[in-house]
């Protein structure tokens, strides 16, 4: 493939998720400063509710009726226009919320669009997406910088970045901008045009059923399971960084980030070494350590600690997340792929995130009770349970987790398990 048409997905990749970094990691701050610091749960439970219904929108209109890269430029110019809109609403939280919601649902089904443009049209998957997915990291990480640093020539009276309405401003301009780019992509026919809707595809039903086996549905359990606690991570690390002194809020997160593209980088070494199930339990060990961490940095503001348990997110996504796609492609044919991928991001970025955005809501507003932030001990007590859940759910794992898994890549060898 021509370097200037990588270069081009390059592109697409980094505002993809520069929108997503601009708004995700400082929205909680925003609405505490506003009002609205008891209902910081909810666009995290928009977010995987729009993740449920983004399968919908990919399987029923963007594979069957329209070029793939007008519906990506259509769904993020209308996202912007929902994320433009809600800085407006903020003295209304249930209309600020329904904004953020009208955005999520435009922008989540474009996560596997962006893919899919990508995937057609690059001639070697396993050495060419990997480049230029790296870039949708980076657009993550720079989205976190501008917005501690460069948004901050903006802002007075003593106010953080985070702390204003400018995260969502800057994300609405990067959707805009996406939206309008997007057209300029690569021609992409829909894939889908003459093949007959059907439910279970959408929802990976045959996958599920083809690719049965006991292991299989251990890992597909552990998958959403882990996933609770994973929503703790994204909601609240940002108001917990606020309330042990930190600044640069949206800046500090991208430690996370960082250790992504490193571990990403390392992950075929460590591959070959551990294996599919060990490299999965490392990542969710990984979970149980950082909010350990997080806990006992909680009370005397223990810096190290604190930082240690967000750059653990390079071992915690890729060697989870990461490793955890991969054995699904392992275990499936060209028929179900795309069904058993999705099925796989329905139950964690869904289903999971759902109940844990909801479960930490609780959680939080319960220990917060009718101050206006938590105490530091409080936010120990708080870490101490996705913990404890994360140990759980890596103990049923390694326990009932007992398949060999071939490699397709090679005739002979099995990855060790």
């Amino acid at each position: 493939m021509k370097k200037t048409t990588i270069a081009r997905f390059c592109i697409m990749m980094f505002f993809q998720f520069f929108i997503w970094g601009a708004w995700y990691t400082s929205i909680a701050i925003y609405m505490g400063n506003e009002g609205m610091g008891n209902l910081t749960h909810w666009p995290y439970t928009v977010n995987p509710i729009s993740a449920i219904i983004a399968p919908f929108i990919v399987g029923l209109i963007a594979d069957r009726y329209f070029a793939t890269e007008k519906v990506l430029g259509i769904l993020h110019i209308i996202g912007a226009i929902f994320m433009f809109s809600a800085p407006f609403a903020s003295d209304y939280p249930l209309l600020f919320i329904l904004l953020i919601f009208g955005h999520c649902l435009c922008y989540m089904p474009t996560l596997s669009l962006s893919n899919s443009i990508t995937f057609h049209h690059i001639n070697d998957q396993q050495s060419e997406f990997p480049v230029i997915r790296v870039f949708g990291t980076m657009g993550w990480i720079i989205a976190g910088l501008v917005v501690s640093f460069g948004l901050g020539i903006f802002v007075s009276n003593g106010l953080k970045p985070e702390q204003t309405s400018l995260p969502i401003f800057l994300s609405a301009l990067f959707s805009l901008l996406l939206g309008v780019y997007a057209f300029t992509l690569p021609h992409t026919p829909p894939k889908g045009s003459n093949t007959p809707v059907s439910l279970k595809s959408i929802f990976g039903i045959d996958a599920f059923k083809q690719l049965g086996s006991r292991s299989f549905y251990i890992f597909l359990m552990c998958s959403l399971l882990i996933s609770i606690p994973l929503a703790a991570y994204f909601n609240f690390t940002q108001v917990f960084l606020n309330d042990t002194g930190f600044t640069n809020l949206a800046a500090v997160q991208t430690i996370g980030q960082f250790s992504e593209i490193i571990f990403m980088l390392l992950m075929p070494f460590f591959f070959i070494r551990l294996g599919v199930k060990w490299m999965l339990g490392v990542g969710m060990f990984a979970w149980v350590v950082r909010y350990a961490l997080f806990a006992a940095g909680a009370t005397d503001q223990v810096t190290w600690m604190i930082l240690s348990g967000i750059a653990l997110h390079g071992i915690c996504y890729d060697f989870f997340y990461v490793t955890g796609h991969i054995y699904v492609d392992m275990k499936s044919n060209d028929k179900i792929r795309g069904q058993a991928q999705g099925l796989l991001v329905l139950l964690t970025y869904g289903i999971g995130m759902l109940i844990g955005a909801q479960l930490a809501g609780i959680s939080y507003n319960n220990l917060l009770g009718d101050a206006t932030s938590m105490t530091l001990s409080n936010w120990e007590s708080f870490w101490i349970l996705p913990a404890v859940l994360a140990a759980v759910v890596l103990t049923i794992f390694i326990i009932f987790f007992k398949e060999r898994v071939v490699d397709k890549s090679t005739s002979t060898a099995d990855i060790n398990i």
